[in-house]
């Protein structure tokens, strides 16, 4: 017998030491310390990953394309106000601004902006670094960044992304900034419009969240103008509109495997004036009509629901602190469905547009962890498959590989259940709105993370905050 207690206790102690080892690297993590080394070591890595481009002067992803138009600028030919461009004014900021150290070290610099823009989201998120419970979402952020590393660094999105992180967070706090960072956001990429819906449509706060967002936009549009930017200030609306169905969208599923099952008529073709694959095949220009309004229709419907939420919230017998929470988790599920929607019913469905809705699901991680873990776990498995797709399978899926075809059809299933998610949730938000604040109701005995997030930021600053996600 004791030979075999031995035995046990030998046969035991790795699996303790792992135990231990793993209990060690997850207070780490959960440190300040942990978390701005991970920080410090994605942005890293991301810079040695291209450390050969970057030496080379050369540029990678939408880069080439960025440096070009800031190199056209700089010698006096401006999109916007020279010509009509596919993004809105605000977009000029960071691609020009990327030349402030020469077309050589475009690469390097656009990297420190994103860097920037990623440390500003990650700041607000965890309040300097301060609350502790934000400590998981921040984290969620940095796998986000990892997982769609193709586009996270080197799109605009990896700009805007951020903003809105730090922009939902700050909405019950500083609505004025949170709308000025809402409009820049929309200014660089158009998207994040679906967050100022959200914001107006549900917050108490929405006249203050609506100035911050008129000054700015006003500020843009005026400096536009005055440089000659004259009808091409909104050319960003329409120079897309006439495109066909692009091969990554979700309504294309079904014209992807016509292509790879070589259906009559049904052909995966360049498109060059866009350097994009698009698809063509029996009812697809229909199709592509059709989503156009579907998506108008769906933001319409989605906004309904809100003000019914809204309506039922602001008479529900909750108290003062619950209504706050609640009205906070509202506005970022509506935030959420608004932006699902945007990329479930659209005919472009770009691997970057992933950086729509991830940035929203950090912040549910940190206002309601009970509801969004499992859309976390969810969204990670999309973005590994939509990394997957782009770039390593990309050419495979154009020449009509099943395989591919797959994995692209699970990406968009995904999706798919993602924004039917969100639907579900916001009826059951319209019904009863005390549904939104279920999860703290269950957590009687725990101080909710959303209070941190509402507080005043005129806190001494050496406070270090620990509590739970509720």
């Amino acid at each position: 017998m004791p030979l075999v207690r031995d035995g046990a206790a030998v046969s035991n102690a790795p699996s303790r030491r792992a135990s231990r080892t793993l209990g060690a690297i997850r207070a780490f993590g959960l440190s300040r310390a942990g978390l701005i080394t991970g920080f410090i070591a994605v942005h890293l890595a991301t810079v040695l990953a291209l450390l050969p481009v970057i030496l080379d002067g050369g540029t990678e992803g939408d880069l080439p394309l960025y440096r070009r138009w800031a190199m056209d600028a700089l010698a006096g030919y401006w999109p916007v106000i020279d010509f009509p461009w596919v993004y809105p004014a605000g977009a000029l900021i960071p691609i020009v601004g990327a030349m402030l150290a020469g077309p050589a070290l475009y690469q390097l610099t656009w990297l420190t902006l994103t860097a920037g823009a990623n440390l500003i989201g990650i700041w607000v998120l965890t309040r300097g670094f301060r609350l502790r419970a934000a400590y998981p979402a921040a984290w969620y952020w940095l796998l986000t960044i990892v997982l769609l590393a193709p586009v996270s660094m080197l799109r605009l999105e990896g700009i805007a992304a951020p903003l809105t992180i730090a922009a939902l967070i700050l909405i019950a706090r500083r609505p004025h900034v949170a709308g000025a960072l809402i409009a820049l956001a929309t200014w660089i990429k158009v998207w994040p419009a679906a967050l100022a819906a959200a914001a107006v449509t549900v917050s108490s706060r929405r006249w203050r969240i609506a100035l911050g967002g008129i000054l700015l936009s006003a500020g843009i549009i005026t400096a536009a103008v005055l440089a000659g930017a004259g009808r091409d200030i909104l050319s960003f609306l329409t120079v897309q509109s006439d495109r066909a169905i692009q091969l990554e969208a979700v309504i294309a599923t079904p014209w992807v495997w016509g292509a790879v099952t070589e259906a009559p008529g049904t052909f995966i073709y360049q498109n060059t004036a866009l350097a994009t694959r698009e698809i063509a095949g029996p009812g697809s220009r229909i199709a592509a009509s059709a989503i156009d309004i579907a998506m108008v229709v769906a933001f319409a419907l989605i906004a309904i629901v809100l003000l019914t939420a809204r309506r039922r919230l602001s008479i529900a017998r909750l108290s003062a602190a619950a209504h706050r929470r609640a009205e906070l988790r509202l506005v970022v599920l509506g935030a959420f469905a608004l932006t699902a929607a945007l990329i479930v019913c659209n005919k472009v469905g770009s691997p970057q547009y992933m950086l729509w809705i991830a940035p929203i699901i950090t912040v549910g991680l940190l206002v309601d962890r009970r509801r969004w873990i499992a859309v976390a776990w969810v969204m990670a498995g999309i973005s590994l498959a939509t990394s997957l797709i782009f770039p390593i399978l990309y050419m495979p899926l154009v020449d009509g590989d099943p395989w591919a075809a797959a994995v692209l059809t699970v990406r968009n299933a995904g999706l798919i259940a993602l924004f039917a998610w969100s639907c579900l949730e916001l009826s059951r938000c319209a019904k009863d709105p005390a549904w939104l604040v279920a999860a703290q109701r269950r957590e009687s005995g725990r101080q909710s993370t959303t209070a941190f997030v509402e507080r005043s930021t005129r806190e001494p600053a050496a406070r270090t905050e620990t509590t739970s996600p509720s």
